[in-house]
């Protein structure tokens, strides 16, 4: 991403394109951060380019749009063979699936726009997971549209709004994304620690 980033700035008036294509690689698990690319096309936007403001915006958000649909059918198509290998296997287990199922039959929308605003990955977990559970792919995009122009708006006029302060604003994402990245891997943590403490107590109940 640290390299990515000086190519787009130099080539400013095409970098809707470059940050477009990104995004949409991005889907397939390849890693450019989304967050930081919706930060230099609004930073491009405010500073550099400004004519091509709304052409920065379309390229974010159908890019994300893209991203998402990439990473559901990577997960639908392909959830088979990722079952074989051990890090998808863990981390998308049959269990786990169907909560991941279920939590969309519950909560619906909430789960992607929730979703959308979780940043280092954490988004395209749910994308494949849709895609593996054969989710509905139709009402797969219905809900994602609207969650992620949500996301995509939100995000976009805020950093536009501060986009003279760039370089700051760079650095607090950073951060940001940092906090919410340890306190949302703090949780998945502390759920485990839970759940082994439960099975155990309920394996030896004479421990109690």
């Amino acid at each position: 991403m640290e390299h990515l980033t000086p190519i787009i700035t130099h080539h400013a008036h095409n970098a809707h394109w470059y940050i477009f294509i990104a995004i949409v690689l991005a889907g397939f698990n390849i890693p450019f951060s989304a967050d930081l690319l919706i930060l230099l096309a609004a930073v491009l936007a405010a500073t550099i380019v400004p004519e091509n403001a709304w052409l920065l915006f379309g390229s974010i958000l159908v890019g994300c749009y893209i991203s998402a649909m990439c990473a559901y059918w990577l997960g639908r198509i392909l959830g088979s063979t990722l079952f074989k290998t051990r890090f998808f296997s863990k981390l998308f287990s049959t269990e786990r699936l169907s909560k991941i199922n279920g939590f969309f039959n519950k909560y619906g929308l909430w789960t992607l726009v929730i979703g959308r605003f979780i940043p280092f990955g954490v988004r395209n977990c749910i994308f494949m997971s849709s895609g593996m559970s054969k989710m509905h792919f139709g009402k797969f995009i219905l809900m994602d549209a609207l969650a992620c122009t949500l996301w995509c708006t939100t995000c976009f006029y805020l950093f536009f709004t501060l986009g003279h302060n760039y370089q700051v604003l760079w650095e607090y994402l950073k951060t940001f994304n940092l906090v919410i990245f340890i306190a949302f891997s703090v949780t998945v943590i502390g759920f485990i620690w839970y759940k082994i403490k439960k099975k155990t107590q309920a394996t030896n109940p004479s421990s109690n």
